[in-house]
């Protein structure tokens, strides 16, 4: 049987082991899958919800789109952030009204926007000329808000490059939008992922609000604020709970865009993520050489099969095997593909009892979000990730 990490670390302070885990411990598994508590989902979405008042909750569909949680949301009144038409598709099958969907990829073909349109969605976000354009002529009437630039320095994944525009071409997108006979409603931002401590999101609220306050004294009939994803997950390292997070985060908004009449935000990781677990297992545990510092461990998924925020380890998910009363020494984790690239910890390695074998089994921690979505269809012949919804 697995030991808790707080036996591990004779720690008080971090939580018992969630449903998901639980499962995993008393079934097996003939591939690597993802165990999903449906339940903790929900809660954290009242707790989100509970902290951010007012503003409406549009999950980020990408970061779990298993069916099973998306119908759960929507029947607790949770709003949808779709970037594609297969997630609008999913969204409305589940019992979620248009009116409830926002279509947020300011990347889409024209054939989906119209899509999108003729479905009944009405809230589109755009960041190019070309982009008020399309929507222009595919949801004609519809209501935009513009993506824009945002630094996020302290972000552990900062998102300021392929998505939004600089804060100078918003005005001049919005006039293009009433010049097309659209409804430029309001602006976007997103402050990057794992924003850990809701004190980071001070300097981008102060350029968005000064962006805001400009915009509105142009005469542009401002009333939406979209302020993103952002909501942190805990990886191993404390993050503040979400109540308080999202309480925080509203603090600071309302102080500095006052009463503003829609507000929007769009948890993904903040939501799923630590209700995952992925029941995972050694396939070899080798040494390159008797002088190397190192043992290698190669699991049975690895970032061709979901975990892919491993890249340049971004992500560094919590590991527990059923030997961690043992002791422990380093070892770069990879996985299993016939890729040079599929090396989980190299840079930093991981902490592992030194009696692992082949056979052994893992619980890979909060992984929940992002991991699904990313695993391939089959490369290599491995299996994609498996997932199942408790």
């Amino acid at each position: 049987m697995y030991a808790t990490q707080a036996e591990i670390l004779g720690r008080t302070d971090i939580p018992s082991p969630g449903r998901a885990e639980a499962y995993i411990r008393q079934h097996r598994f003939d591939q690597p899958t993802l165990v999903i508590d449906a339940g903790e989902v929900v809660a954290r979405f009242h707790a989100l919800r509970a902290g951010l008042g007012r503003a409406a909750i549009h999950y980020a569909v990408k970061a779990n789109p298993a069916p099973e949680l998306v119908a759960r949301l929507a029947a607790e009144g949770c709003r949808f952030d779709a970037a594609s038409r297969a997630e609008i598709e999913l969204c409305l099958g589940a019992g979620a009204a248009p009116s409830e969907i926002s279509f947020g990829n300011t990347i889409k073909r024209a054939s989906d926007i119209a899509f999108a349109h003729a479905a009944g969605i009405t809230l589109f976000a755009a960041d190019a000329e070309e982009e008020i354009d399309k929507l222009a002529e595919h949801a004609p009437g519809a209501e935009v808000y513009i993506r824009v630039l945002a630094s996020a320095p302290e972000a552990d994944w900062p998102l300021s490059r392929k998505f939004g525009c600089a804060p100078e071409k918003a005005g001049p997108l919005m006039a293009r939008a009433l010049r097309a006979g659209l409804r430029p409603v309001g602006l976007s931002f997103h402050v990057g992922s794992q924003t850990r401590r809701a004190s980071m999101w001070g300097p981008v609220l102060d350029d968005v609000a000064r962006l805001w306050h400009a915009l509105r004294a142009e005469g542009f009939d401002l009333d939406l604020l979209n302020i993103g994803g952002g909501f942190p997950a805990g990886y191993g390292e404390p993050v503040e709970a979400p109540a308080a997070y999202a309480a925080q985060v509203m603090a600071q908004v309302d102080a500095r865009f006052g009463n503003v009449r829609r507000l929007m935000a769009e948890p993904g990781r903040g939501l799923v993520a630590e209700a995952g677990a992925i029941a995972a297992e050694v396939v070899l545990v080798s040494q390159k050489s008797d002088t190397d510092a190192y043992r290698w461990v190669y699991l049975d998924i690895g970032k061709f099969s979901g975990l892919a925020e491993t890249m340049d380890e971004a992500i560094r998910y919590p590991l527990v095997t059923e030997r961690d009363h043992e002791p422990t020494g380093p070892c770069i984790l990879a996985g299993p593909s016939c890729d040079s690239v599929d090396v989980l910890y190299e840079k930093r390695p991981v902490q592992l009892p030194l009696g692992l074998r082949a056979g052994d089994r893992v619980v890979i921690r909060n992984t929940g979000a992002y991991t699904s979505t990313y695993a391939s269809v089959g490369f290599n012949g491995f299996p994609p990730l498996d997932v199942l919804v408790i």
